[in-house]
């Protein structure tokens, strides 16, 4: 009698979803090999991206395509299905996902049945009903955002360059960078040095002409890396005229002027959204447990709390945290937990599989490094406080570790080694947007509209 393989279902390409399918195809390797199991994983980029690396891939110090980890060659033991899973019937135990070709061939969505269920969609942005944010606002969570944001801003430097207008000048070369945490700091720290350096290649622009501003809700930046090193940080970029703001909210940008709640006004052709993230919005289209901020209820063994043969971790689980020492405390949804999650989580699976005990999470939080550009950084790890050059190494040399596959890890070493010997590129590729914007004109058709 031939018996169907339990299918382990895992939603979400990320952090999560491929470390812990990495894991169970090295763990369950001899049932993958008799035909005992299936792993199937749907993402809806064919690729994994390391987000510690977006802001270098918007200065231009690692390629784009490095950025990313290829799904298919990582996973070779695992089926991959590129498309969005929609909604999920954990109680019948199936999932409606769409595909590019269910699009094209208009069938709708499709069903697929599982045995064992990995829920890791990740985040999205969170944003607020800013007038004017959703016609002008760019985000920074993909890596295509990090490298449309590279071109945009040698655009507007372009732009300065080329204009008669003071006042198309002056917004063009005003940039506003909404959200201190990693993510908004990083690619602020990035840019202004990339900008920077290529301000010496135009002759009417200078670096004292451009305006970068950080606007923070809150009364800290950088709260991973501690209050002392947030102040640092919030003295070293002003140091480099950079206006932070902290207490100051984004009220609108609309008609491309940002007005701060503290009365400022700037016109300017770029807002930055880097404010934040919240649960994915599938975990509300399924019938498992949230909680009060949308996340599902998960058990310190990674299992959805009430749901047998449900697993989740990273942003879209709300893990104790054992290690605390305080009840009801989560772990935080950052990327040095949803890693480490994920090892547990595919032994975790591996383990309820053959019947044997399940391991608790506990991992205590060992500090936070970040970039501030191009040898500046700030460090906080195992209580040691590390600032500009060593923070700065400290962070290249930790990502680096982490990044997953030699084949990357190599890639990204050569990159950092050649950036270090020849002068950065400071082209803008904005074209590549617009792929067939020239033969449409050529076709008599119409330039795209700029944005």
């Amino acid at each position: 009698m031939v018996t169907e393989p339990v299918r382990i279902l895992v939603v979400g390409g990320g952090y999560v979803g491929m470390y812990t399918a990495l894991c169970l195809q090295r763990k369950l390797k001899p049932e993958l090999k008799h035909g005992e199991v299936e792993i199937v994983v749907i993402s809806p980029d064919p690729y994994m991206t390391y987000q510690p690396f977006l802001p270098e891939a918007a200065a231009g110090s690692i390629s784009p395509r490095h950025v990313v980890v290829p799904l298919r060659r990582v996973l070779g033991a695992c089926r991959v299905i590129v498309g969005e899973v929609r909604a999920i019937d954990h109680a019948k135990r199936t999932a409606s996902f769409t595909t590019l070709a269910t699009a094209e061939e208009g069938t709708g969505p499709l069903d697929i049945a599982y045995d064992e269920l990995v829920l890791a969609p990740g985040s999205i942005s969170r944003t607020l009903p800013v007038p004017g944010l959703a016609d002008h606002g760019i985000g920074f969570k993909t890596v295509e955002e990090a490298i449309g944001l590279r071109n945009h801003v040698i655009e507007q430097m372009d732009i300065a360059s080329s204009t008669r207008d003071p006042a198309v000048r002056d917004a063009a070369l005003t940039f506003v960078f909404v959200g201190g945490g990693y993510a908004g700091v990083e690619a602020l720290g990035e840019l202004e040095n990339m900008a920077r350096y290529a301000a010496r290649y135009y002759h009417n622009v200078k670096p004292e002409d451009m305006k970068w501003i950080l606007v923070e809700a809150s009364g800290r930046i950088l709260p991973e890396v501690g209050e002392e090193m947030g102040k640092y940080t919030v003295s070293q970029l002003r140091k480099r005229n950079i206006d932070v703001r902290l207490e100051t909210r984004l009220d609108s940008c609309e008609d491309r002027v940002a007005v701060l709640s503290d009365g400022a006004r700037f016109p300017t052709r770029t807002v930055v959204w880097t404010a934040g993230v919240k649960p994915h919005p599938l975990l509300a289209a399924t019938d498992l447990p949230l909680n009060e901020r949308g996340r599902l209820k998960c058990t310190a063994e990674l299992a959805v709390d009430g749901a047998p043969h449900a697993w989740a971790a990273g942003d879209a689980a709300a893990v104790p945290d054992v290690t605390a020492g305080e009840p009801g405390k989560e772990c935080a949804p950052n990327a040095q937990h949803a890693v480490r999650q994920a090892k547990v989580l595919g032994e975790n699976i591996a383990a309820s599989l053959r019947k044997k005990p399940l391991q608790e999470y506990a991992h205590k939080y060992v500090g936070s490094v970040a970039s501030l550009g191009l040898h500046k950084g700030v460090a906080h790890v195992y209580g040691r406080k590390l600032k500009g050059y060593p923070a700065w190494f400290m962070h290249r040399v930790y990502h680096l570790s982490r990044v997953p596959t030699v084949n990357r890890k190599s890639r990204v070493l050569a990159e950092w080694v050649l950036s270090g010997l020849f002068k950065r590129e400071i082209v803008s590729l904005g074209s590549l947007e617009h792929p067939r914007a020239e033969f449409e004109l050529a076709a008599g058709g119409e330039r795209p509209k700029e944005s």
